[in-house]
């Protein structure tokens, strides 16, 4: 997975959309400090996540000082953050200025591919309605060989004969020795 920036980069740039969005509340964010806690703790010692879980501080000012503290504790807490945000938050992970700027580009970069492929690798200019007439016209056909109950309605044997020449060696001596018995 590469990134645009770095982790510690890409969490100074969420940082002011993690504090201002309404899905980040305290429920969330001690979730996040438990994770990072438990998992983690040495990013985040029990010191450390008891002053984050502090109902006593608004969950904005402790969310912005968490952010502060990963964003000091350097690549790994960030990206552990990330992790548990992903895992507890995806809606807000998917919303992130990052992860959107990061989706933009690849979007932008998978449709300019679908676009080269496409012109690559067109055959025919024909659309479905040409592909389904010589279908029907071959299942008309083949209906009429082998359902046919009179000699007039057998008269497509020599037709048979004829388009095994486009055939390949094996199939053609199968399609010729069919229409013969």
């Amino acid at each position: 997975m590469t990134d645009i920036y770095d982790c510690p980069e890409k969490l100074q740039k969420d940082a002011q959309f993690l504090c201002s969005n309404q899905r980040m509340d305290t429920e969330m964010v001690d979730r996040l400090v438990l994770q990072l806690n438990r998992i983690y703790p040495q990013i985040l010692s029990d010191k450390e996540a008891h002053r984050f879980r502090n109902l006593s501080v608004p969950t904005k000012v402790r969310l912005a000082e968490l952010l502060t503290h990963l964003y000091l504790k350097g690549e790994e807490a960030c990206h552990e953050f990330y992790r548990g945000l992903h895992i507890h938050a995806e809606d807000v992970y998917t919303s992130l200025p990052t992860r959107v700027t990061q989706r933009d580009m690849a979007d932008h970069k998978w449709t300019y591919n679908v676009a080269s492929y496409q012109e690559r690798y067109v055959l025919t200019d024909k659309g479905p309605m040409f592909f389904l007439s010589c279908f029907s016209f071959l299942v008309g056909v083949a209906i009429l060989y082998y359902y046919g109950e009179s000699d007039t309605l057998k008269c497509t044997g020599p037709f048979l004969h004829c388009s095994a020449a486009a055939l390949s060696n094996g199939a053609k001596e199968v399609l010729i020795s069919y229409t013969e018995v």
